[in-house]
């Protein structure tokens, strides 16, 4: 089992994702880190550093499929909410939509919402009932309330079962001094600083002070039964502040205690009532506020030396770096003037070149503006200097046209060599930080794949040695890593007919637009003759496929369509159809059908990473600004379609093209407005243009050579036997 923890390393998410590893499920996090810690998690795990909002978190659900989703992360403190409720609402409502919505989307069966107390307000009338009236004060309140409604509407239009606990004030170790029940954590974050407790009110005030683990306890045995809806975490006991303290006094010397105003909204009752919880999930809260205290204060007194000791380490580092501020530039700069000093002072100025002016050129070069008005002004007082050395004074300099006219060069040339300078390296720090963030993209797409493709192989190994005939399919679709679209479905079609063992399997692809679909490839059996393409109105079959998005099996054995039909999906889209014509009576069983589902799965999971690997090259694939191939990705589709042919008896003609004086974009133009989507253009390595019809005979391809001709481009069929070159050595493309 796998359950994905949002929010995992904070101080709640740590201590659930704990209880769930204990349990034996596979855990999985997803946090930004805004407040949590990965040192709070020390078991094994899998993490993703991902805001919940994040486009990103598609690629985890689709690539993990997990059964449970614990939502936790959240912004948590109520006065942040109050100063910058967009910020709250991003975090707590786009959040939580966007997991909703994956965890629907993929199949989860349980999803868990963190809510809160605060969605009562002010109501005191005490213990609080999960109906009790709501009537939130802060924005943090009224988006938790709204997030209640979000899951309950979720569980009606999806399905979803959903379950929303509101907490009460929670603590215990790892907590910071912020957010709802800070106050615990406050009051010993002050005790062990040895400063006084700040108490805000006369500490009459009440709460409902629920240990941590209790509550991972009782949301772990939320998981376990089939229970919806809202429900209190909480222990039905009222506790003041002023005992909170006095607990706290006798476990730990108290500094004293500052008493302060009562913060306007602070309520002066809290308690909610348990029987809910306590019914549905066979919980009860196991620690007294004592107990509870008493670990928490153990927690605090052994993590804040450790926390000093982390401080002052922080502060050396500091300090380091600002010594380490690198003098480099200013000391080759002054060195370089020294230079152009020695070489000048004494030596006769011949006219020709200017030491001072090649100066200020290469430290500009090199360093940038900063440096370059440096070498300016040290130049500038070179050149005055040597003026005042030969005789001049200092009231004459000033007069003098030629004094002014080489200042002025001075500082031009030191100006714009530097800007120069400073742009470049901007721009290749622009570069650079583009190349950063696709390295960033790269690097979490391949751990998504590596992560896909272990448990791809895991499964395949416990699939394998259970002697199950679904380990003949993860056997078979080995043959399907194939980076190539095409390439894939024509694998395909051998691989379904050896696990349907079925001889009239066909694939046809569906167009942009979504109105026709073209044969792509079939069984090449004697007379298994299919219309190449279908247009999805004419076919009330197709239309329900598109509809449903599911596998439709031809109870009723009408002739008008395939026996079993599939879709084949990518990033949710249907893409192509897989079709069964025929097969044995005694074959046509549920399992079978179930067979069918689970290859096409894996068909579909197949094309959609070649069709990734296509979209990352298209660039590459491509002469600069057409739809030509280049000669190597040409030869390539040359040779996938006469295996294809060879294989699957899959037609298609090569035509050569006479464009002339016809520049190659204008030619791009022209004939792609008369070629279908699965139809090819593409060049040799002498520079000769060709085009592959796809599925497509010679009767058909003279169509196209006359539509062309109206165009004024020519073209002829390039026979069989004048193919040969332009096949690829094996293991070339694949």
């Amino acid at each position: 089992m796998k359950v994905l923890i949002t929010g995992g390393y904070g101080f709640i998410g740590s201590f659930v994702a704990e209880r769930f590893y204990k349990e034996g499920y596979k855990v999985f996090i997803l946090d930004n880190l805004s407040s949590g810690n990965q040192r709070n998690v020390t078991f094994p795990h899998k993490a993703y550093e991902l805001d919940v909002a994040d486009k990103k978190c598609d690629e985890v659900f689709k690539s993990n499929r997990f059964d449970v989703v614990v939502h936790l992360a959240a912004q948590v403190s109520v006065a942040a909410s109050m100063e910058d409720p967009l910020l709250d609402t991003n975090t707590n409502i786009l959040g939580l939509v966007n997991m909703l919505k994956l965890s629907s989307k993929y199949g989860v069966s349980k999803f868990i919402f963190a809510s809160s107390a605060a969605v009562y307000g002010m109501n005191e009338n005490t213990p609080l009932l999960e109906d009790s009236a709501c009537d939130p004060v802060s924005v943090y309140g009224i988006n938790k309330h709204i997030g209640e409604l979000y899951c309950r509407k979720w569980t009606e239009m999806y399905g979803l079962r959903t379950a929303a606990f509101r907490l009460a004030n929670v603590y215990g170790p790892r907590q910071s001094s912020v957010g709802e029940g800070g106050v615990i954590s406050t009051f010993l974050t002050q005790i062990n600083h040895g400063k006084e407790i700040v108490l805000h009110g006369d500490g009459s005030q009440t709460r409902d002070f629920i240990y941590v683990e209790d509550v991972a306890d009782a949301i772990f045995r939320s998981v376990t039964t089939d229970d919806t809806g809202v429900m209190n975490l909480s222990t039905n006991q009222e506790s003041s502040i002023n005992e909170l303290i006095d607990i706290l006094g006798a476990n730990q010397p108290l500094q004293g205690i500052l008493q302060r105003e009562k913060r306007p909204g602070d309520v002066d009752k809290s308690v909610l009532d348990n029987s809910r919880a306590k019914r549905r999930l066979d919980w009860v809260p196991m620690y007294s506020l004592a107990e509870g205290l008493e670990k928490t204060a153990q927690w605090y007194q052994a993590t804040i030396a450790e926390k000093e000791q982390e401080q002052e380490s922080e502060a050396k580092k500091t300090i380091q770096w600002l010594y380490s501020w690198d003098a480099r530039p200013y000391i080759e700069n002054i060195l370089a003037f020294l230079l152009v000093i020695f070489a000048t002072v004494g030596t006769v100025n011949s006219g020709v070149f200017d030491l001072k002016l090649i100066y200020i050129v290469l430290i500009g070069a090199i360093y940038g503006t900063k440096q370059s008005l440096l070498s300016v002004i040290l130049a500038c007082g070179l050149f005055i200097g040597e003026s005042l050395h030969n005789g001049r004074d200092v009231v004459s300099l000033l007069y003098d046209a030629n004094v002014l006219f080489h200042i002025a060069v001075y500082f031009i040339i030191g100006i714009a060599v530097g800007y120069s300078i400073d742009k470049r390296n901007r721009d290749v720090l622009s570069k650079e930080l583009q190349r950063q963030a696709i390295e960033e993209k790269y690097d979490f797409l391949k751990d998504i794949y590596n992560d896909v493709l272990l448990v791809k192989q895991e499964l395949q190994q416990q699939i394998v040695n259970s002697e199950d005939s679904f380990g003949k399919i993860y056997s078979i679709t080995k043959e399907l890593d194939s980076l190539e679209p095409e390439r894939v479905l024509q694998k395909s079609v051998k691989v379904l007919e050896r696990i349907m063992k079925s001889d009239e399997i066909a694939i046809y692809t569906m167009n942009q637009n979504g109105s026709f679909l073209r044969l792509m490839a079939k069984s090449n059996k004697a007379g298994f003759d299919l219309p190449r393409s279908l247009k999805m109105s004419e076919h009330a079959y197709l239309t329900e496929l598109m509809t449903g998005k599911k596998i439709i099996v031809n109870k009723e054995m009408r002739h008008d369509m395939p026996l079993i039909a599939a879709p084949i999906f990518d990033k949710g889209k249907i893409v192509a159809v897989v079709t069964l014509q025929q097969l044995g009576f005694e074959n046509f069983t549920m399992y079978t059908q179930n067979l069918f589902q689970v290859a096409v799965q894996l068909i579909s999971s197949a094309l959609s990473r070649s069709l990734r690997y296509l979209n990352s090259t298209q660039k590459d694939r491509y002469l600069k600004d057409t739809s030509i191939l280049i000669p190597a990705y040409f030869s390539a589709m040359v040779k996938n379609k006469r295996d294809a042919k060879q294989q699957l008896n899959t037609d298609f003609t090569l035509l050569a093209v006479d464009f002339g004086q016809m520049d190659l974009q204008t030619l791009s133009t022209y004939i792609a407005s008369s070629l279908r989507e699965a139809d090819y253009m593409g060049m040799d390595e002498a520079g000769d243009v060709y085009i592959i019809l796809s599925n497509s005979n010679e009767q058909e391809a003279n169509i196209v050579i006359d539509r062309l001709g109206r165009l004024g481009i020519a073209s002829r069929i390039v026979q069989e036997k004048d193919q040969d070159r332009f096949s690829l050595k094996d293991g070339a493309y694949a």
